[in-house]
């Protein structure tokens, strides 16, 4: 830690070279200007955005080639290749009007995409890894965007009155098993996938494709790059552990691999816990990617991950904090997926797939052990087919789950649990555009479970229109997911759970400043819950209480999004809101209530504010949710106990000494909130019939994090910056 603060000093100081002056002008094809143009350095913080007059200037400390990136809302992106020398340099930029879906209207009920190609973009992948608090985790960065609750003691995405598992995961459009990595209990996890080896994300709380299944509440698609064009080398000394990575290009191809080391027990030696670690979280992660393009026509893509992770810790009884049972987790996690693109004759384009992922949990607690076993093979065949009006798109799936557990006690013996779930679908679905102002899609999906055998028919419909800059959009739709495996694995004939969507949305997005406003209405059906509703099982033992499919359940709100990088110079922030009134009846409630996730106000800043003189950039996030319910035992009634209200105001900034070098620092609750996320009880009363408790609070107040990340390549101009 010393030499990396030492490393960040004399960075800081690192002499400046003479800087080259670079200024011209964007216009149209007709040579009208661009104002709001965005002209950027690649690979640095060196830009500008053009004047009403088209006409941009900046300076930079950059030397050697470098390519000048420039675009502009409804124009195509446009580069251009530069020699910086020191002398002044002068550009002239015409950009052609780009053909795309801001010229028409557009379905976006529900979705927030995310890619450097997509017109609609609202959130970027650099994103992802710049805001404050999210310390590069995909599901942090999304948990400021509406429609999510922030969830501290888990860190994962609830979606519009959805638990955690009712988002699933998918990449280059395959299905993920357990998407995130193991954590203690009550303390938050981070998702398993890296976000620099995505090239986009679409995060959709509702309303998504037919193509998408097994997913209640949420979709989020992540969608791996495409052949990389530069050999680099990337090393990361971290404050928690170091990284490499290296891609190695050729002609129409390239790979990838990157090695992550992270071990938490020196940093958590230092700063004070509230978990009473015997060893704290260490875990090796090794994911790559191979892509080869055959022609204009074809691109093959693998992708995969592997990580060993394990920890142990005391867990201190409720009614005796003094006694300790030793609890160990290990897990080793593997997932794959090879995907092929390509065009076909008459038009037709096809995306097919094949995915396999594996995740294995051995976990001890005292003289209780378990050992768990889950794997899933998902084959997906996609073909499309686009004209001026009409799109089609339809495709067939087969998802197969292989699920076994093992419950040993040193008294009573072992307990087998185990189910295989195979669910084939197929799906269609069709866009057509009437005008440039009114666009609908209407699609069907069909889902047959060999485990339960039962068939479904699950339809989606959505419709937009363009009204002025701006358009409305209105989407509903029916989805169903099978039943956690905790609980499918003790009642194998549960069916799948069942959530309707409607959903009304507007969105005006203008230059670079983006507004949205929706409102939404879920009701669930066929939720499981338990026959004789009381108190939860232990999270740590076999299930064995009676389930059934009668529970139901509504959630319903409003939310709001602003975005705005264009009114102040070298600055991009947005805020977001979101209302929830939700009420379920399922698992253990007696009745219906709010569940303990839910909280009715959720509310999050995020600015960002480059300063050029200084090549840095500094972040700052403020995210408030209001009280969530617990249910507290030794008062009548059931869950009218209530939380104080979350507050979390995190910070980041990064540093750019050299073009090829990045140092980056941040600091998740900056001022020492001490947040409570409910309450815990004992099992049993005392003497007295009072139920012991205890606060489920922060593993630590604040969680710091150092980085230098180094870039090597011919082309100095290259930067992790991208990933941070």
């Amino acid at each position: 830690m010393k030499l990396l603060v030492l490393s960040l000093l004399l960075l800081v100081t690192a002499p400046l070279t003479a800087q080259t002056p670079i200024h011209g002008t964007v216009v149209d094809a007709q040579g009208n200007p661009i104002p709001g143009a965005n002209v950027v350095l690649r690979g640095t913080y060196d830009g500008a955005s053009t004047d009403g007059q088209g006409a941009f200037a900046f300076r930079t400390d950059a030397k050697g080639s470098y390519v000048l990136q420039v675009s502009a809302v409804g124009y195509e992106p446009m580069e251009e290749s530069l020699t910086l020398s020191g002398l002044e340099v002068k550009v002239s930029i015409s950009l052609a009007e780009a053909v795309t879906e801001l010229n028409t209207v557009v379905i976006t009920a529900g979705s927030f995409t995310a890619g450097d190609e997509d017109r609609r973009t609202t959130f970027k992948s650099v994103d992802i890894a710049s805001t404050a608090g999210a310390t590069a985790d995909i599901a942090g960065a999304l948990n400021t965007l509406p429609g999510t609750q922030k969830v501290g003691e888990t860190g994962r995405l609830f979606v519009r009155g959805g638990d955690d598992n009712e988002t699933r995961t998918f990449i280059d459009g395959m299905v993920v098993l357990d998407a995130y990595s193991p954590s203690a209990p009550n303390t938050p996890s981070r998702g398993r996938f890296l976000p620099f080896m995505f090239k986009g994300t679409s995060f959709s709380t509702g309303g998504y494709s037919a193509e998408y299944g097994q997913a209640l509440s949420s979709a989020l698609a992540l969608d791996s790059k495409d052949e990389d064009e530069t050999t680099r080398t990337d090393v990361g000394l971290l404050s928690v552990g170091a990284d490499v990575a290296h891609t190695q290009a050729w002609v129409n191809g390239s790979a990838a691999a990157k090695v992550q080391y992270t071990n938490l027990r020196p940093y958590m030696g230092l700063i004070n816990q509230h978990v009473d670690w015997i060893t704290p979280p260490l875990s090796t992660e090794v994911s790559g990617a191979v892509r080869q393009r055959f022609g204009d026509k074809g691109l093959l893509k693998f992708y995969g991950n592997a990580n060993e992770a394990n920890f142990s810790l005391y867990e201190h009884a409720i009614a005796d904090p003094a006694s300790r049972l030793p609890l160990e987790v290990t897990n080793r996690y593997r997932y794959g997926n090879l995907s092929y693109q390509a065009v076909l004759p008459r038009d037709w384009s096809v995306r097919a797939g094949v995915s396999y992922n594996t995740s294995a949990y051995d976990n001890t607690l005292a003289t209780l052990s378990q050992r768990e076993r889950g794997a899933a093979l998902h084959v997906k065949a996609v073909f499309e087919k686009s004209t001026s009006s009409v799109a089609v798109r339809t495709g067939g799936e087969l998802i197969d789950r292989d699920y076994r557990s093992a419950w040993t006690d040193e008294q009573q013996g072992t307990l087998t649990q185990s189910f295989r779930e195979p669910i084939t679908a197929a799906f269609g679905e069709t866009d057509i555009t009437f005008s440039k102002n009114f666009v609908a899609r209407a699609g069907v999906r069909g889902e047959y479970n060999g485990l339960t055998h039962n068939a479904a028919l699950d339809p989606r419909l959505s419709l937009a229109r363009k009204l002025g800059q701006g358009q409305l959009s209105l989407a509903y739709g029916r989805f169903r997911q099978s039943p956690q495996t905790q609980w499918l694995r003790a009642n194998n004939q549960l069916h799948a759970e069942k959530a309707e969507h409607w959903m009304l949305s507007y969105q005006l997005i203008t230059n670079r400043r983006t507004f949205r406003a929706e409102v939404y209405h879920k009701r669930y059906d066929d939720l499981v819950r338990f026959a004789a509703p009381g108190t939860l099982p232990p999270a740590f033992a076999p299930v064995n209480v009676a389930m059934d499919n009668s529970g139901s359940g509504y959630a319903r709100g409003g939310e709001l999004f602003w975005r705005d990088n264009q009114t102040f110079r070298n600055v991009d922030y947005w805020v977001s809101y979101s209302y929830l009134d939700t009420r379920r009846e399922y698992l253990y409630y007696p009745t219906a209530a709010v569940p303990s996730f839910a909280s009715a106000h959720n509310f999050s800043v995020v600015y960002k504010h480059f300063v050029p003189a200084l090549k840095t950039q500094f972040g700052v996030t403020w995210s408030f949710a209001s009280a969530r319910p617990y249910h507290d035992p030794n008062r009548p009634g059931f869950m009218q106990g209530s939380t104080p209200n979350y507050s979390d105001l995190s910070a980041n900034v990064s540093y750019l000494p050299t073009s090829w070098m990045i140092v980056h620092l941040s600091c998740t609750n900056v001022l020492g909130y001490d947040n409570i996320f409910g309450y815990t009880y004992a099992m049993t009363p005392d003497a007295q019939g009072v139920y012991a408790g205890r606060a489920i609070r922060q593993p630590a107040t604040r969680f710091l994090f150092l980085g230098i990340f180094i870039t090597l390549s011919k082309n100095k101009g290259i930067n992790q910056l991208p990933s941070l």
